[in-house]
């Protein structure tokens, strides 16, 4: 059962989402929270495994939400799933660098708000699909290629998580045991200075080793 907090600062907006949620049988909505700070309050008092917040709360938005749960120089980061009504790239950007394990249209449906919460849940990621060709033509302009600080292997390895391959289907790819897999992935997080799938992903991106 996958453990959800839903903070949000409208109340319809919270009923719908944890009525979409929890008609997903591996779902179960665990809080609920009006603003930001009661949504980071809640989120370390619960430990729930998924924490999906929307971008704009009262006293502190999902950004910011998103970095104190998972951002850099948090040392147990949380999953964060960041919800919005805005297609602005900025916010995209910006909760992919503050730790978030995923960006969710509200308008995008339920079958892709449920797939957001298990990917986050499975340490995979989701972002909708009106936003990733965006999202990856802003990054792989950002730096010149850099795949010299991995060996080949690592490098597939990273170029399959950017696809967002599960461990499984990149063993099955390359022909080793998803054991393997796990081993190259904590390589790269060394090497790269990645927290997490996403971090690795955006890595691929900016450093232009998308293949």
């Amino acid at each position: 059962m996958i453990r959800v907090l839903v903070a949000d600062d409208q109340e319809m907006v919270r009923h719908n989402l944890r009525r979409i949620l929890e008609s997903a049988p591996d779902v179960r909505v665990v809080g609920e929270a009006a603003d930001g700070i009661a949504a980071v309050e809640l989120a370390r008092l619960l430990r729930p495994d998924v924490v999906l917040a929307d971008i704009r709360m009262p006293r502190r938005d999902g950004l910011a939400v998103t970095r104190e749960l998972a951002g850099p120089g948090v040392a147990d980061p949380m999953r964060v799933v960041v919800i919005t009504t805005f297609e602005l790239d900025e916010y995209v950007y910006a909760a992919l660098r503050n730790g978030a394990c995923g960006f969710v249209l509200k308008r995008s449906g339920p079958a892709l708000l449920i797939e957001g919460v298990r990917a986050a849940a499975a340490g995979d990621m989701l972002v909708s699909p009106q936003l990733t060709v965006r999202l990856l033509n802003h990054l792989t302009r950002q730096q010149a290629p850099d795949g010299d600080v991995l060996t080949e292997r690592e490098l597939a390895v990273a170029r399959l998580v950017a696809r967002a391959r599960t461990n499984a289907e990149i063993a099955a790819e390359l022909f080793v045991t998803p054991g393997t897999v796990k081993t190259h992935l904590a390589n790269i997080q060394r090497k790269t200075g990645a927290r997490n799938r996403v971090a690795i992903a955006a890595w691929v991106w900016e450093t232009g080793n998308a293949g």
